[in-house]
């Protein structure tokens, strides 16, 4: 973790954080990159934000590292978005997995399918799955740049362009923060970007496989994420702080 680094550059990034309004995703990634010294790390799921990110990073040519974290129940139509996104760009995205002594671990003690009998037990394996295997992906990270955008989730209504994630002691990049979903579209497929063909079934948000489902006409975005769950504020853990709630402080 990189503390000296956030405390010592929060203040001086904070015009930074008002450029960004004014500008495109290439040059919001650029002055991004000029920005920040040391490592940037931009996390996939291949959705359609991260898909728009990966292109305009790509296309760029900036040092950024891209990865993804696979948890071993994703579903076919990412795995294979992964390979065309790998094949369009001529780039490996690395990818960190779940420690195999937790997973067989958790497995054995609340079945193949445990995250369904609550929602412990279902935090319990986005953390094996999920969260520990982010934690390698960021070490030794300044920052991270996410595809989070405002309008997905009352629990994400004001996410920031930049923000600091105390927990992990890095700055926190979302430059999609302000798009909405058509804008998003729109820009994949102006750009000809592969995308994952669940979108079109109705998948607006993926994950893994058990744990998402397709949108009722009228449903909010993120509704076909742990759809067992009644909470509104459903996160897995990768993007909130240790008390639950979404890591959104502003720089």
């Amino acid at each position: 973790m990189r503390a000296p680094f956030v405390t010592e550059r929060l203040h001086s990034l904070t015009h930074l954080r008002e450029a960004l309004g004014d500008l495109s995703l290439d040059d919001r990634l650029k002055r991004v990159r000029a920005a920040i010294p040391g490592r940037i790390v931009l996390t996939t799921s291949f959705g359609i934000e991260d898909q728009a990110l990966c292109h305009a990073v790509f296309s760029l040519g900036l040092e950024i590292d891209v990865v993804t974290l696979d948890t071993g129940r994703l579903f076919p139509e990412t795995y294979s978005v992964w390979a065309e996104t790998e094949a369009r760009y001529d780039r490996r995205i690395r990818a960190f997995y779940p420690r195999h002594d937790a997973l067989e671990a958790h497995i054995d003690g609340h079945g193949i399918n445990g995250f369904y009998a609550s929602v412990e037990n279902r935090k319990a394996c986005c953390e094996v799955r999920k969260v520990e295997p982010l934690a390698r992906a960021l070490d030794g990270a300044e920052a991270w740049i996410t595809g989070l955008r405002a309008d997905q989730s009352s629990a994400r209504s004001a996410v920031d362009a930049i923000s600091h994630d105390p927990a992990r002691g890095l700055i926190k990049i979302n430059p999609l923060y302000d798009w909405d979903r058509p804008t998003v579209v729109e820009y994949v497929k102006r750009h000809a970007v592969p995308y994952n063909q669940l979108h079109d079934k109705g998948y607006l948000s993926i994950g893994c496989q058990p744990c998402t489902r397709a949108l009722e006409p009228g449903e909010p975005e993120r509704a076909g994420r742990w759809w067992w769950e009644a909470d509104e504020k459903k996160e897995c853990g990768l993007h909130v702080a240790a008390d639950g709630r979404l890591v959104r402080r502003s720089a």
